[in-house]
C-alpha cells in the first residue's frame, strides 16, 4: 500500500532533511579554506544532524521521545537558517542561492511541524 511507513527512510521529513544535508554539505565545500574548521565544518555537521535527529526519533520506542527528537530537528532548521545568513553576510554565496537554500530549510521545518502535530493529535 502506497504511503506506508516501514522505516525512517520512508518519512518525507527524513527524505527532505537528507537531501538538504547533501546539498548543504556540497555548498559548504565552496567556502574559503580559512573557514574549513569554522563555518564549513559547523554547517556540514548541522546539516547532517537534521536527518540524524529524525532517524533517531523514529527509532525510539516511545512516542514522547520521538516527538522530542522531531522538535530538536525543527530547532536545527533555525540553526541552519542562521548559519546560511552568516554565509550570505560573509559573501560566500549569492542572495539568490541562499534564498533557495533558506526556502528548502523552511520547507523541512514545515514538514517537521506537521509531523509533530500529527503525532500529538494521535497521542491525545
Amino acid at each position: 500500500m502506497a504511503g506506508e511507513i516501514h522505516s525512517y527512510r520512508d518519512l518525507v521529513a527524513w527524505q527532505k532533511a537528507y537531501h538538504l544535508g547533501l546539498t548543504l554539505h556540497k555548498f559548504a565545500g565552496r567556502f574559503p579554506d580559512h573557514e574549513r574548521f569554522v563555518l564549513t565544518s559547523t554547517l556540514r555537521r548541522t546539516a547532517m544532524l537534521l536527518a540524524r535527529q529524525i532517524a533517531e526519533g523514529y527509532g525510539r520506542q516511545n512516542r514522547q521521545h520521538y516527538v522530542s527528537s522531531l522538535r530538536n530537528a525543527r530547532t536545527t532548521t533555525y540553526d541552519l537558517d542562521t548559519q546560511l545568513m552568516f554565509a550570505l553576510g560573509l559573501q560566500y554565496a549569492s542572495e539568490a542561492e541562499c534564498n533557495e537554500l533558506l526556502s528548502q530549510i523552511a520547507e523541512c521545518g514545515k514538514v517537521l511541524s506537521g509531523l509533530i502535530r500529527s503525532l500529538e493529535v494521535n497521542d491525545a
